[in-house]
């Protein structure tokens, strides 16, 4: 990398798991002026909360759990790149993780039908719960921000990302006040450098793809037992969804 400086963006990417997070992540890291850091408290929401998760060991290992000291990255930190995206996820800012820091930043909600997400989340964890899902914690997160700086958020659904990633992604770069770059649509299959030591355990379809794949088929059914956390999540879905920005047409 190049010799650090101070960011002109930073861009916080707000999501639950199973969201097109990773792809995300992978779109705006393909920018020669962006660099990528991937879920900074994964570790410390595993240590807060004593959770059994797949490779937990590797990750509190290798990541930081301080969340005074990983807030100070977020904010303070100067990448090696004019754009700092932070891939976060809702459902790891529990009790012990103060939120202050996040109108500081420039937050984007990425949401997701909550039957897609349970129904890829299941594939991946034995137990499953609202909680777990992030979607209570992504509206609060989102009212948080509404509140303090008095401007709505920008949120943007993955299913408009995959039915059209171009129309999507300029009218999100167009939001976020910079310019759309064509190579946010591919990039090379495989890890890359900032790629957390969950990866293994959760991004081999990432890891695979070289780009957004194709648009989204129907709803899925969903199992029995199911009714309940989807039900809850959908009335948070719906409530950010009317929030989601509009395709914007390209300018010549």
């Amino acid at each position: 990398m190049s010799e650090a400086f101070e960011p002109h963006l930073r861009v916080a990417m707000w999501s639950g798991p199973r969201n097109l997070s990773t792809a995300m992540m992978r779109s705006f890291g393909s920018r020669k002026d962006t660099v990528c850091v991937d879920e900074p408290f994964y570790a410390a929401y595993l240590d807060i909360t004593g959770h059994d998760h797949p490779m937990r060991d590797e990750i509190l290992a290798r990541h930081e759990t301080d969340p005074l000291r990983i807030i100070d990255e977020m904010l303070v930190a100067a990448p090696a790149a004019p754009i700092f995206y932070q891939k976060q996820m809702t459902h790891h800012m529990v009790e012990g993780i103060p939120r202050h820091w996040v109108t500081n930043v420039r937050n984007v909600f990425l949401i997701r039908h909550p039957a897609r997400v349970l129904a890829s989340y299941a594939k991946k964890m034995k137990t499953v719960s609202l909680d777990a899902l992030g979607f209570a914690q992504q509206l609060e997160l989102f009212n948080l921000v509404h509140k303090t700086t008095g401007e709505i958020p920008i949120v943007i659904d993955s299913d408009d990302i995959l039915r059209d990633p171009r129309t999507a992604l300029y009218s999100l770069c167009t939001q976020l006040d910079i310019v759309f770059d064509e190579a946010m649509l591919s990039w090379a299959p495989g890890g890359r450098a900032e790629d957390g030591a969950w990866a293994p355990h959760w991004y081999d379809a990432v890891f695979k793809s070289t780009g957004f794949g194709k648009a989204p088929k129907e709803i899925p059914d969903l199992p029995t037992g199911y009714e309940k956390i989807l039900d809850e999540a959908l009335e948070i879905y719906h409530a950010l969804s009317g929030f989601r920005i509009q395709a914007l047409p390209e300018k010549d």
